[in-house]
């Protein structure tokens, strides 16, 4: 019964609100099973540490995600770790929303930690700039170069997938 009281409203936050933690972990981590992981060991740190939370369990629990996201970009610096291997379809079907959204998970996976998770926040989340820096822990001036750069990265790591759709369907003609 005392540990209802000591973590309440956590089962509350969890069934309200875990499907869309777990949607962020996923594009932070690059697939389910790492997404889960996240997800689980930010909730370990939330729950030793619930007696500091104060206000916005959500918000605490968002910061430690992206934070234990950070960190694990940071050990795997040495080791990239391939998301997937996509190959573009050769006649247009149902899949080929699956196939992009597949490619765009990966070009994420190539950008650094930091501008992985300001677009993440900026775009996945919707949040504004001023949120995803205090979320982040930094200005909102950081936020706008980070997620300016990060863009202008995404384009040049999809720029070519246009033509080269457009050279395939050409040859196969």
């Amino acid at each position: 019964m005392w540990r209802k009281k000591r973590f309440d409203g956590l089962e509350v936050l969890v069934a309200e609100r875990g499907g869309a933690l777990l949607a962020t972990a996923v594009l932070l981590t690059g697939s389910r099973v790492a997404g889960e992981d996240l997800v689980q060991a930010a909730l370990e740190r939330l729950m030793r540490n619930w007696h500091r939370v104060h206000g916005d369990p959500e918000g605490y629990l968002r910061r430690t995600l992206y934070h234990l996201a950070v960190d694990r970009w940071r050990l795997r610096r040495r080791r990239p770790e391939v998301l997937a291997e996509v190959e573009p379809p050769g006649q247009p079907d149902g899949t080929d929303v699956l196939h992009l959204r597949q490619a765009l998970v990966q070009a994420l996976g190539l950008l650094p930690p930091r501008q992985r998770a300001v677009l993440v926040l900026r775009y996945w989340e919707q949040l504004s700039e001023a949120e995803a820096a205090e979320l982040l822990g930094c200005s909102v001036g950081t936020v706008k170069s980070t997620a300016s750069r990060g863009l202008t990265r995404l384009r040049e790591l999809t720029a070519d997938w246009a033509l080269e759709g457009a050279g395939m369907n050409g040859a196969r003609r």
